[in-house]
């Protein structure tokens, strides 16, 4: 039993190692991450633009 577990235990090992190829499902992950960031990312840039250029104007009056 103790042979059989460890020839088993072998395999699935080398099977997991060769398997670290880059998926379809990998990438419609990354994709479903990157499109809120994406799209949120402007939206971010505008408001704190104008959020400093407001200060910036209140200061000098």
């Amino acid at each position: 039993m103790n042979d059989w577990w460890r020839k088993k235990k072998s395999k699935t090992r080398k099977s997991r190692k060769g398997k670290e190829h880059y998926t379809k499902g990998d990438f419609l992950l990354d994709i479903l991450f990157w499109i809120p960031e994406v799209l949120i990312f402007p939206i971010r840039l505008i408001f704190w633009s104008l959020r400093g250029l407001w200060r910036w104007v209140i200061d000098v009056i």
